[in-house]
């Protein structure tokens, strides 16, 4: 029994990391699609993925690829399906592989599309699909796939809050990216130098690009983990000779704004005004977490729980017994006294 008790606790503790690490992504059909097994391939390396933006991918937390082939009535869909530690990953490597003539689909949690070619993400996982022709249903094919995505628990499912703060007003359509290390900005050519921005203290970056009386601007908002940090950074941008000038700078929080391009002083100010940090209180958040996210916490409550028991069984057995005792000693006539009439029961049947 505790062999049993012991192999079923090592399964519950082992599940949560098999289906991390080792469940695959794609599913075997969908929407009528069937997965051709020969075409399918999995890897950790992100150089396979992307061999040109591995470094990138490792920025954002890649942890995986999948790709598959799949077939229905003569037609094909190519399916590269990149796995990221967490939502925001994912979101970052689609704002990376974004491009101008995309447009916005409503696939998964956010995708975009450019003719046979698609791209959406659902969770921390980006998928990249390549139809042999687009037709009336294609769409509702992907939908049909996104939902049969895995779906993250927790904290991996929540974006972070940086790209939010950018504002929508004059927004160039599709020009915003995450960025998360010093290779992504160095491929998306945001003009600050990555010892500036010196992504080791904890640096994220949000950049687009805005319409203005001139031009073009763009705006680059610099988050880091506290106030302090942000103060130190802002100085260090101010006091450096940056190319490409003039620069506007704001701190709002632990965010330092800036503005460069194409653009008037008054608008570099007005759209530095629109940057506004605020700081959210979430009520409903969970403070320790639940029994099915904590495997450990949930078997130390466990076997707290059966040592209870036990000793709740052990007092009500002492206590029942001394009690039991006590009334033979005190009534010897009892019923509790007499071993022929508790212990035996006879039926005189003739």
């Amino acid at each position: 029994m505790k062999k049993s008790i012991s192999i079923f606790a090592l399964i519950l503790f082992l599940l949560p990391l098999a289906w991390s690490k080792d469940a695959p992504i794609l599913p075997q059909s969908f929407h009528g699609w069937q997965q051709s097994a020969e075409s399918t391939k999995t890897s950790s390396d992100p150089a396979v993925a992307d061999p040109e933006s591995a470094a990138v991918l490792k920025e954002y937390g890649f942890t995986g690829v999948e790709t598959a082939t799949y077939t229905r009535d003569g037609r094909t869909i190519r399916i590269k399906a990149l796995r990221f530690a967490d939502a925001s990953g994912a979101y970052g490597s689609l704002t990376f592989y974004r491009q101008p003539g995309m447009q916005t689909v409503q696939i998964g949690d956010q995708g975009l599309a450019d003719n046979e070619r698609v791209l959406f993400y659902r969770g921390s996982i980006l998928v990249d699909a390549t139809l042999d022709h687009v037709t009336a249903m294609s769409a509702g094919d992907l939908r049909a796939l996104a939902d049969t995505l895995p779906k993250p628990r927790g904290d991996i499912a929540i974006l972070l809050p940086l790209p939010g703060n950018l504002p929508r007003q004059s927004l160039v359509s599709h020009s915003a990216h995450y960025i998360a290390g010093p290779a992504t900005l160095e491929r998306l050519g945001v003009p600050l130098p990555v010892a500036l921005v010196d992504f080791t203290k904890g640096a994220e970056i949000a950049d687009a690009k805005y319409t203005s009386s001139l031009g073009e601007a763009r705006l680059t908002l610099v988050g880091y983990p506290t106030p302090q940090l942000a103060i130190e950074r802002m100085r260090a941008f101010q006091a450096a000779a940056l190319p490409g000038g003039p620069f506007y700078f704001k701190r709002t929080g632990p965010i330092v704004a800036v503005v460069n391009g194409q653009v008037s002083s008054s608008e570099a100010e007005s759209l530095l005004a629109s940057v506004n940090y605020d700081a959210e209180v979430t009520m409903n958040q969970a403070t320790k977490p639940t029994p099915r996210d904590n495997v450990g916490g949930f078997l130390i409550a466990l076997i707290t729980l059966t040592a209870l028991m036990l000793l709740v069984a052990l007092f009500l057995g002492l206590g029942f017994g001394g009690a039991r005792l006590m009334v033979k000693k005190v009534f010897p006539k009892h019923a509790f006294g007499n071993r022929e009439d508790i212990d035996f029961i006879r039926l005189d049947l003739k």
